[in-house]
């Protein structure tokens, strides 16, 4: 699938110490980007209540995104406690 990248992703990226968490979500670009469809990406799950809008579990993180016809928009990456206050 076209993957995009918002700057509030890249940003919280930066923030982002632990260097295993950095690689995992490396690898789930990858898988995304590999992926013919929404059931190809592991790990992601639809948030209720939101048309597109849908997050992906890495650890204690989650990242935020949104399918607007086939193109993966990486909006947010945070804490899971913190993620929802802000995405979508």
């Amino acid at each position: 699938m076209k993957t995009e990248f918002k700057s509030s992703f890249l940003r919280a990226i930066k923030k982002i110490r632990d260097e295993q968490i950095k690689s995992d979500i490396a690898d789930v670009i990858e898988n995304v980007e590999k992926a013919t469809g929404i059931r190809n990406i592991t790990n992601i799950k639809k948030l209720k209540g939101f048309k597109d809008c849908y997050r992906i579990r890495i650890a204690n993180y989650r990242i935020g995104l949104k399918i607007v016809n086939n193109i993966v928009f990486f909006v947010d990456i945070d804490h899971r406690k913190n993620i929802y206050k802000h995405f979508p």
